[in-house]
């Protein structure tokens, strides 16, 4: 190898920063039509970056619009994982939740071909102003990450969703803020200075709102006073319009509900000049944006334009000479963030032009440390193109594969390998979750970190490939590949997995009284021939049946279950269980949690293996409860947590069983706007309440409700909430049966709630509801719906705004005696 001939390493799908995700199987070439997209786009040296709050926030429009139509380099800043959210696809919340949300960014990313950013910044729920989320997430911490994240990017434009002003949500009003902040620091060398080792000082030119028309027609804006694009235009090599493109993008909010319809024809996105060189018509009005802002980069782009000339849909190799020469011509190049840029995007282009399939396939889906790997290599080049297989490098110090093989088309080359893991690999964890979070910010040491959307690949495998005088090394993840019977060809990501996992049954253990619990917990093998034992560690006050569990495994994966009897202390406390593997040495247990969902590649996560335990002082009356499941929540087994068997209702159970086998009925949340059986069954509901039954109704939304008769007495809802946790809460009839039977409701029952106290409160109700509490945020107006109690009948009919749903599984006592008592409602007067 010649000193002109330097390496030219692309990581397949995956941005220069971490943005866009590894995808969990080999990478497809670019079609015809993506692959001239492509080659066009290697002339283009612009840049716009969007900021917002939460992942839902970003306008996939103007996303699609510069990516694939104007071909700029685009991205996506979201302040957060959208941890603090509701989620219609399941019952996973927290941390499980924001997982689903990076990944549900990630492929819509896929689709309009932004990059995807974030800050350290947790969603911690609803904030009613930006001041409260500046002081929780800790202002100057999250104002860093964004003028990383603008340093690493090196946009020309800056977009913002939101404005200080506009936006309701604290959460977006702060993304707004901390950009305007993050605009004026990133191109000051005195501010985060520690960046500078490895970034430097970034102006972008300017920075805009995206106004939402919605807001300017109520303020009746002059429009002819901002910059308007059209995100309507029609692309023939795409087929489609960006904005129907974006519908597509947009879509894969799942969790959210926001699948979207897209429209067809001109659609005007407006913008209003922030900071900066005010633009008079065009956002990169003044912004070079060709290979002229990089001296002699003018040669590059002629050799480009060539290219693109050669380039011929049925064979793009044609396209291949003019390229490899501006693979050289680079490196003649000073040096300049651009040229890396670049470099990514022609490897892949020549790839794609030579029709490059590549792949490495792991025999087992995971190893733990120490463990070999035993993986199988194979390249296939689908052109005439000459080209050599040098040799494949494998990760963690191990020997190269030399080989020399010339690759004829379309005749794979392939070579099995084993690879040992070093004992001190790290699990395949997500990076922010390494580290136990703070309430408002991720705990992350490494700067570099920062900002990724997600971890690398925890093995990549690297192929060296010769081309005319060019080296080019394409890495590529470890992947695991199978037969489904219905999808066929699946693939996951290769993980490095603990020896041994225990999990668990539920995250929260209740103990009404001093009577001993049997709990159960799983424990797996991770590798074969795994011998030890685990080892509960008990708080104090607490005691077991057992406080170690013995295993012996002969095969990987197997898994046994054990009951294990706990007795809690004479009084109320809550404490955490812990456990421990003792192996050669004892070390911290570690849980396994699959995140599995048809649109979002397969997820593992590792989280320590604990539970909580909660004595609480409970007195409940035995009643038979049925559960009409909404978009998703753990109330069923909270309640069994508490000693109540639920039955979970189908539809035809709605529609046909007699409900009166039931002494409670309870709707999941979001159940009216998600459970279009309940259009149909209401009246079969409300029969079963006059008839002695109790209903209890937790939160829904007022948009898209199935039916607007929740209730037997008409009453409305409204988007008001107490976002505060805390927020004092008021008795409004001291005598009402709901506060004292069969449980005395006390001041310290509001003690110690988890992310808020209620949302979509009631705003108007009917006289024959009683209104049981009063809540609010701090200096808001008291808000007097959250529980709606009404006779109807012989029975007892209940709506409710408190977030029961984050309560009761988290164990909070005195959410737990309370809800006890609406379920005891009926039989209480």
């Amino acid at each position: 190898m010649t000193a002109a001939h330097k390496y030219t390493t692309i990581v397949l799908a995956t941005a220069l920063l971490g943005g866009i995700s590894m995808r969990a199987q080999p990478e497809k070439a670019l079609n015809a039509a993506e692959l001239q997209l492509a080659l066009k786009k290697l002339n283009v040296l612009g840049s716009v970056l969007y900021i917002a709050a939460h992942p839902d926030d970003e306008n996939t429009r103007v996303l699609a619009y510069f990516s694939k139509g104007k071909l700029m380099r685009t991205g996506y800043l979201a302040m957060t994982r959208g941890d603090g959210g509701q989620n219609l696809i399941g019952t996973e919340q927290g941390d499980l939740l924001g997982m689903i949300r990076t990944q549900e960014l990630l492929a819509a990313r896929k689709i309009d071909g932004a990059e995807q950013f974030f800050t350290r910044a947790i969603d911690f729920g609803y904030s009613k102003n930006p001041e409260e989320t500046l002081k929780i997430w800790d202002r100057e911490k999250i104002l860093s990450d964004a003028v990383w994240v603008i340093r690493k990017f090196r946009p020309d434009v800056i977009l913002t969703r939101f404005t200080p002003e506009l936006g309701g949500h604290g959460h977006h009003r702060a993304s707004a803020i901390l950009a305007e902040e993050a605009f004026a620091a990133a191109g000051d060398s005195t501010r985060f200075p520690e960046q500078l080792k490895l970034v430097q000082p970034w102006q972008p030119k300017r920075l805009l709102w995206n106004a939402w028309r919605p807001a300017l027609e109520e303020q009746k804006a002059d429009l002819s006073q901002f910059l308007q694009i059209d995100v309507g235009e029609y692309s023939p090599l795409l087929g489609e319009s960006y904005s129907e493109l974006a519908a597509e993008s947009r879509s894969m909010h799942k969790s959210q509900g926001f699948g979207a319809v897209a429209s067809r024809g001109a659609a005007a996105e407006y913008f209003q000049h922030t900071a900066g060189e005010a633009a008079q018509g065009d956002l990169f009005e003044g912004i070079n944006t060709n290979w002229s802002r990089i001296p002699g980069g003018e040669a590059v782009e002629i050799l480009f334009e060539e290219a693109y000339r050669a380039f011929q849909p049925e064979n793009p190799s044609a396209a291949l000479p003019h390229l490899l020469k501006a693979s050289h011509l680079l490196d003649s190049l000073p040096s300049d963030p651009w040229i890396a840029v670049k470099r990514a995007e022609l490897a892949e282009a020549i790839r794609s032009c030579a029709g490059i399939w590549l792949e490495a396939i792991a025999d087992d889906y995971s190893a733990p440390p120490g463990s070999e790997v035993k993986l199988r290599a194979m390249m296939v080049n689908r052109s005439n193109f000459p080209a050599v297989l040098e040799k494949i490098s494998l990760p963690f110090g191990a020997p190269d594969s030399l080989l020399r093989a010339t690759m004829n088309n379309n005749q794979p080359v392939e070579i099995e390998i084993s690879l040992r893991l070093p004992e001190d690999a790290g699990y395949s964890q997500p990076y922010w979750l390494k580290e136990k979070p703070g309430k408002g910010l991720y705990d992350i040491a490494d700067q570099q970190w920062i900002g990724l959307a997600e971890n690398p690949a925890p093995l990549s495998i690297k192929f060296t490939l010769l081309m005319g005088e060019e080296y080019l090394t394409y890495e590529t993840p470890l992947l695991y590949r199978w037969r489904d019977p219905v999808e066929g060809e699946k693939y996951r990501r290769f993980e490095i997995i603990p020896p041994v996992t225990v999990n668990f049954e539920e995250s929260s253990y209740v103990f009404g009284d001093a009577a001993r619990k049997e709990i159960r917990l799983r424990i797996k093998s991770g590798k074969a021939g795994a011998q030890g034992k685990v080892r509960l560690n008990l708080p104090v006050g607490w005691q077991a049946g057992t406080t170690e569990i013995p295993f012996s495994f002969t095969k990987k994966d197997e898994e046994i279950s054990r009951q294990v009897a706990i007795i809690p202390p004479a009084t109320p406390m809550s404490r955490t269980l812990t456990a421990e593997v003792v192996l050669s040495a004892p070390q911290p247990a570690r849980s396994m949690v699959n995140i599995n969902h048809p649109h979002i590649p397969l997820k593992t996560l590792f989280p320590p293996a604990e539970a909580s335990l909660v004595r609480i002082d409970l007195k409940k009356i035995e009643r038979k409860i049925g559960y009409v499941m909404g978009s998703g929540d753990d109330i069923p087994r909270a309640l069994q947590q508490i000693g109540y068997p639920v039955a979970l209702l189908s539809d035809d159970d709605l529609l046909n069983l007699n409900l009166s086998r039931h002494d409670v009925i309870i709707t999941g949340v979001r159940a009216y706007n998600t459970r279009e059986v309940l259009k149909q069954a209401q009246p079969r509901l409300l029969e079963f309440v006059r008839n002695g039954g109790t209903l209890i109704v937790q939160y829904n939304t007022s948009q898209e409700l199935v039916t607007e008769e929740l209730g037997p007495y008409p009453f409305k809802l409204s988007r008001d909430r107490v976002s505060v946790e805390e927020a004092p809460v008021e008795f409004l009839n001291l005598d009402h049966p709901l506060l004292h039977h069969p449980n005395s409701i006390l001041q310290r029952d509001f003690s110690g709630w988890v992310q808020e106290r209620g949302l979509y409160f009631p705003g108007e109700w009917d006289k024959n509801y009683q209104a049981v509490l009063s809540s609010n945020d701090p200096g808001e107006k008291p808000l007097k719906g959250g529980i709606l109690y009404a006779r109807y009948g012989k029975g007892a009919y209940i709506y409710s705004a408190y977030s029961w749903f984050r309560q009761l599984p988290a164990g909070v006592p005195g959410a737990c005696r309370l809800f006890v008592n609406m379920i005891c409602a009926g039989i209480s007067q």
